[in-house]
């Protein structure tokens, strides 16, 4: 029987839905499906939320230009932020973070410095990786997510 979901704390969480199909029999499992639904600009399975591909700049969001690595991080974590809420979520339940990052030397310290005021302890894991650009020129960054709704 799977705990509460309501009193695990992120890390458990996620280990609880990696391991969810481990206790199920497998006559049970061969019948399982992602059951998903979008949320949103979000796609919902379960108790977790996907988000992917926020980008850093948006002409019709901020049309005076794609601005520097801060400006488009602090755009892509506020969309992400806002996506995440209005599903019911917050930043703060966010288990994984990944980065696609034009210029990784050069942009990362700015991308990291906002990245660490948009998350509270304990962060949520994050992994990334250089990028060669993206399709909208003088965008720095794309980022994805994976959360949990209580």
């Amino acid at each position: 029987m799977m705990p509460d979901r309501s009193a695990l704390s992120r890390r458990q969480a996620a280990l609880a839905a990696t391991l969810g199909l481990a206790a199920v029999p497998v006559a049970e499992a061969q019948d399982w499906g992602p059951g998903k639904e979008r949320v949103g600009g979000l796609v919902r399975s379960g108790p977790l939320l996907f988000m992917g591909g926020i980008g850093g700049w948006y002409p019709d969001r901020r049309p005076d230009g794609p601005g520097d690595v801060r400006q488009q991080t602090a755009d892509a974590l506020t969309i992400m932020m806002e996506s995440l809420e209005e599903a019911g979520s917050s930043m703060a339940n966010v288990l994984k973070v990944q980065v696609a990052l034009v210029d990784p030397e050069r942009n990362w310290p700015g991308m990291n410095e906002v990245y660490n005021e948009f998350f509270p302890e304990p962060r949520p894991v994050r992994s990334y990786f250089g990028a060669t650009g993206f399709r909208r020129p003088g965008q720095l960054l794309q980022i994805d997510c994976i959360a949990y709704k209580e």
